[in-house]
């Protein structure tokens, strides 16, 4: 198998670029990506240092430099030596300024400064870590999304990851023997989601699981016939309440988020392609 060495160049965490190369190498399966990343560079001494390891290394760049001496550099030096880079914030800061006729401000890390929605966002974590696993029954009244779910469906870190998104969360495990709370049938029906997944995964994750705490993988508990007792029970719960139902068994928890947060203001559907 081939090996590409990818750096990431950033004047910010870098988290942007590393996303898009580890999306784009994922589409190239018989190549293994070496993914480097260097955040926080703001001068161009280091900047030169990186580079010419990436000379030595012949990676390929991704950088979101919104410094533009810095970023030409990149740009310069890439041309100059044969090397493939690729702008992540110049570029769409250039369209953005031809669309709106404004000028960027060329500050590092202004995505991250602490602005109302960064606090929003931190009180919709603490919200989910406050409402995780039917701990808050109350809970369920304050969240702006409410999760259903049999055990290993994605439930907490679905929550957490909506919770990024500024949504207040709360998830509740269900099943034949566990307790429903009064608070449910007071959530309007376009706030909760069901989800699913299919016995057999269902069955793989719980057997990954158990054998994570050193026990047994065999048990009542990953057992198709019982996971399927399971879902049976929680198919005919998300018909009574009338709630949204998401198969999650080929989806990715973004895939799953997209579902949920498209979903909010359009009529109830089900999703179990």
């Amino acid at each position: 198998m081939k090996t590409q060495n990818i750096f990431i160049i950033s004047d910010s965490s870098g988290a942007t670029a590393q996303t898009l190369a580890q999306t784009t190498a994922s589409q190239f399966p018989n190549i293994k990506a070496e993914i480097r990343r260097f955040p926080f560079i703001q001068t161009s001494s280091i900047l030169k240092g990186i580079l010419n390891l990436a000379l030595t290394k012949q990676a390929m760049i991704f950088h979101t430099l919104v410094s533009t001496d810095l970023s030409q550099m990149v740009v310069t030096f890439c041309k100059e030596n044969g090397i493939y880079d690729f702008d992540c914030i110049q570029t769409p800061m250039k369209l953005l300024s031809g669309a709106t006729g404004e000028s960027p401000a060329h500050v590092p890390g202004l995505i991250h400064d602490l602005n109302e929605n960064y606090f929003e966002r931190i009180s919709a974590i603490e919200f989910a870590v406050e409402n995780d696993d039917g701990k808050n029954p109350k809970g369920l009244l304050g969240a702006d999304i409410v999760l259903l779910g049999v055990s290993r469906t994605s439930k907490t870190p679905l929550s957490l990851y909506l919770a990024n998104q500024n949504q207040r969360v709360a998830n509740l495990p269900i099943g034949p023997d566990l307790h429903i709370p009064e608070e449910l049938n007071q959530v309007k029906k376009d706030r909760i989601f069901g989800l699913l997944n299919t016995p057999e995964k269902l069955s793989k994750i719980r057997k990954q699981r158990m054998l994570s705490y050193g026990l047994n993988a065999d048990t009542p508990y990953s057992d198709t016939k019982n996971i399927r007792v399971e879902l049976d029970y929680a198919k005919k719960l998300y018909r009574k309440i009338g709630c949204l139902t998401i198969n999650v068994a080929n989806k990715s928890i973004e895939e799953t988020a997209t579902i949920i947060l498209e979903s909010l203001n359009l009529d109830t559907t089900t999703f179990e392609d």
